[in-house]
């Protein structure tokens, strides 16, 4: 009779002490997320443990927190642009009054990321 790993495609080893191992294979795929992966993860273990669990069992969490954390990012580049554009803050204010720009932009960023963070990380 078959067991619900090897019936899912899963195989044993056997060891050298008589012991039959599962062999587990991970997708080692590196982690490179940044911020917003880091919020997202810190999301899912406060606020759904059950999905973070299930990441976790299957082996799928650096690779959601890789492609989140670069969909955010583009989103965020996206956001930041039009925003730019439709309150009319160019290099020229930069040139002008550097000040007034910082402001704009940081208020720009801002709420860019409030959009970013329901949209994407809080879901």
């Amino acid at each position: 009779m078959k067991s619900t790993f090897e019936k899912m495609g899963g195989t044993y080893t056997l060891g050298a002490d008589g012991i039959y191992y599962p062999n587990l294979v991970s997708t080692d795929e590196e982690p490179h997320y940044g911020k917003y992966g880091m919020m997202r993860r810190t999301y899912l273990k406060e606020h759904r443990p059950a999905m973070y669990s299930l990441y976790m069992l299957e082996d799928r969490l650096v690779e959601h927190l890789n492609t989140l954390d670069d969909e955010a990012q583009e989103r965020m580049d996206i956001l930041v642009r039009q925003m730019m554009e439709k309150q009319g803050i160019t290099e020229e204010l930069k040139a002008r009054d550097q000040m007034a720009w910082i402001g704009a932009i940081n208020n720009i960023r801002n709420a860019a990321e409030k959009i970013v963070l329901n949209e994407l990380i809080y879901r």
